[in-house]
């Protein structure tokens, strides 16, 4: 599988740490001199810059959260003046404040390095189309793609998210082989070529490059044999650069994704104390930049849910690799007691052929309990065959079939998840379905009243 860089790329784990060491020590300085917020963090726990000598004293440093960036807003998080500033993002802002973060000429040329790297293991090669799908704007999906697509030598449409009519038709007419968007609406772009009876032999892309939501090995197999390509997952937040953090090889496919951590180090922590945990474990995700220079982050707690390991990859890059996200601890549903993510349930989902993954997760609690409802669509051959309405609660009770497929349905997820869900069955195209953006599965009712 050609490489992008394949000199850092495979560059071995010894002097891989010699690297990320050296720039670990220089990163650290550079912020205690720049940036009031850890200069004080760093005083405050009696640490100086020195003291940092590599990535085995890394626990050391506080962790940076979602809410200091939110608490120094707009430019506090900022290395440098605004003058030096090349671009400006921002997350929605849909729970208070926007998440701002900056980037300097140099911070763009790396984050066009490292999703060129990730375009490249996803299929990607010099003079292919991207259809660029993701949103433009503020949100880094859209001009992340956008840059490394370039860097790389592929050719970009760039479409944006929504007006699913108008992307169609530029994929028929462009004949593009890549498309760039989440894993959500490439299932919404899937079903619509099926509703216009274009099979996925007449579809000229060969490769999708999906994330910023989390999505299981049932989507990407709804979205292959949908869209006819091989999808493979693209990760990264705003915070740490944006998409190209890591991504999968298209050749292995396994859930695991190469970090690119001459960039960014990992670490996996315990959810609860904070402590790293060894390859292998699952807790939260932490990162720190290693070579930005606008917005550096020191151990950023993504709350991101995973696991790594260091042991080399079948394509022969020697760089860690992380599984795919279990779920988030902000996105973590406690029903009576019950830790729950929408993942979770979309893994039981896979394994019951009479059901697509389009569902959406409804939470209430009229009395002193919580109740937790699963809509979900039945299958179309399913639907065709017991030739019913299945919204139809008269038919839903008529029909052993799907009184069977309910409890089924049920019973796994009580079996794998540990939580009694009432599961009720509606007509295929009726669940909510992304428009270009990040999908909502989850209705939590109970936070209205």
């Amino acid at each position: 599988m050609p490489m992008f860089q394949p000199e850092l790329e495979t560059l071995p784990r010894p002097k891989l740490t010699e690297l990320q060491n050296q720039r670990l020590r220089e990163q650290v300085a550079y912020v205690y001199e720049r940036v009031p917020f850890y200069r004080q963090a760093l005083d405050e726990k009696g640490l100086k810059p020195s003291d940092i000598r590599g990535v085995e004293d890394l626990h050391k440093l506080p962790f940076t959260k979602k809410k200091d960036l939110r608490d120094t807003y707009p430019f506090g998080m900022f290395a440098v003046p605004r003058q030096e500033l090349a671009r400006i993002h921002a997350s929605s802002g849909t729970t208070g404040k926007p998440t701002v973060v900056g980037y300097t000429k140099g911070d763009l040329e790396i984050f066009a390095e490292v999703v060129a790297r990730s375009l490249a293991a996803a299929g990607g090669r010099p003079g292919m189309m991207l259809h660029n799908a993701y949103g433009y704007g503020l949100f880094t999906g859209g001009l992340g793609l956008h840059g490394g697509a370039e860097k790389l030598g592929m050719v970009v449409v760039p479409i944006s998210g929504g007006m699913t009519d108008r992307q169609i038709m530029l994929i028929q007419d462009f004949k593009p082989e890549m498309i760039a968007c989440t894993p959500s609406y490439a299932q919404t772009l899937a079903e619509e070529f099926k509703k216009r009876g274009i099979t996925p032999e007449e579809i000229s892309l060969q490769y999708a490059i999906l994330g910023a939501e989390p999505w299981t090995e049932a989507i990407r197999q709804s979205v292959d044999e949908g869209l006819g390509v091989r999808a493979t997952n693209i990760y990264g937040l705003s915070e740490i650069i944006g998409p190209g953090v890591s991504n999968e090889d298209v050749n292995e496919r396994e859930g695991l994704s190469y970090i690119w951590e001459d960039h960014f180090y990992p670490e996996v922590v315990d959810p609860e104390t904070g402590d790293p945990l060894p390859d292998g474990e699952v807790g939260v995700l932490v990162f720190t930049t290693l070579t930005k220079k606008a917005m550096p982050i020191l151990r950023y707690w993504t709350g991101d849910l995973t696991y790594i390991t260091r042991e080399p990859g079948p394509s022969g890059r020697t760089h860690a690799r992380m599984a795919q996200i279990r779920g988030r601890t902000d996105d973590m549903l406690i029903v009576r007691g019950v830790n729950v993510y929408p993942t979770q349930i979309e893994a039981v989902l896979k394994e019951i052929p009479e059901v697509v993954p389009h569902y959406q997760i409804v939470l209430t609690r009229e009395g002193p309990m919580d109740e937790l409802e699963l809509k979900l669509e039945v299958a179309e051959p399913f639907f065709r065959e017991i030739g019913q309405k299945v919204l139809s609660d008269e038919v839903i009770e008529a029909d052993q079939r799907l009184a069977h497929l309910r409890e089924k349905v049920a019973r796994k997820i009580k079996d794998n998840v540990g939580l009694s869900v009432k599961v009720s069955l509606i007509n295929p195209g009726t669940a909510p379905r992304s428009e270009g953006g990040k999908l909502k599965r989850v209705a939590d009712l109970r936070k209205l009243r």
